[in-house]
């Protein structure tokens, strides 16, 4: 399916189920920034399910569809787009990467920047033993002036479990351990709970020789799956 044929179908398919109390609502729980059609996950993803799995012959065309989608003036077109990255995440490579960079950095919040982050860990996961690759771009990210990539950088390796490369996760946390964004010392609480899971001695060493470079909120965060 080509990616404007692809849009239209999925705003024809939305569109009708607009909700507008709903609407205020969901705009309300993100401090009003943004509009929304005020349709709840379940009912968007019923609604364009099978859209979803429509095959895409290259990278290239899922992300012009992925872009324009995100171009849409509702909430609920990026995380169309969102769904639809993540379902056909392998056709998405290393070097696409700054496609969907973009896409993080027009009008970012929490939820489509971590949407987002999960399509990006799931990519990178599929390489990770292109060490090097990974290296080099995560490392670029991790110094990016928006802060929100450098979230996307410190989640990247969620939900990697025993791949997970520690000396990264170890050298991420103390890069970003002085910032004083609640975004940011929330991932890194959240990166260091979610691979705790896996190896929580390395987490509780971590913890505990550089306790005194990260926030209470960090340390809070990522003590969550270590026993008292």
């Amino acid at each position: 399916m080509k990616a404007q044929a692809f849009t239209r179908e999925v705003e024809c398919r939305l569109l009708p189920l607009a909700n507008s109390d709903r609407a205020e609502a969901m705009s309300a729980y993100l401090l009003g920034q943004f509009k929304f059609l005020g349709l709840p996950a379940p009912i968007r993803r019923a609604a364009v399910k099978d859209l979803i799995k429509s095959p895409f012959d290259d990278a290239q065309k899922l992300l012009e569809a992925a872009r324009m989608l995100w171009a849409g003036e509702e909430r609920e077109y990026r995380y169309t787009a969102i769904d639809l990255l993540r379902h056909q995440s392998h056709l998405i490579g290393l070097t696409d990467l700054p496609a969907i960079r973009d896409l993080l950095l027009c009008d970012p919040w929490w939820e489509t920047v971590d949407g987002l982050s999960a399509v990006i860990s799931t990519v990178l996961h599929t390489e990770h033993t292109n060490k090097a690759a990974i290296k080099s771009i995560m490392d670029e990210w991790i110094v990016h002036e928006s802060f929100w990539v450098r979230r996307s950088a410190m989640l990247h390796q969620l939900g990697w479990r025993l791949d997970t490369d520690k000396s990264r996760l170890k050298r991420y946390a103390l890069k970003l351990g002085h910032e004083k964004e609640f975004f940011i010392r929330k991932a890194i609480g959240w990166a260091l709970r979610d691979y705790a899971r896996w190896d929580p001695e390395f987490v509780r060493e971590f913890v505990i020789k550089y306790g005194d470079r990260l926030s209470s909120l960090t340390l809070r965060e990522s003590s969550k799956h270590l026993d008292s």
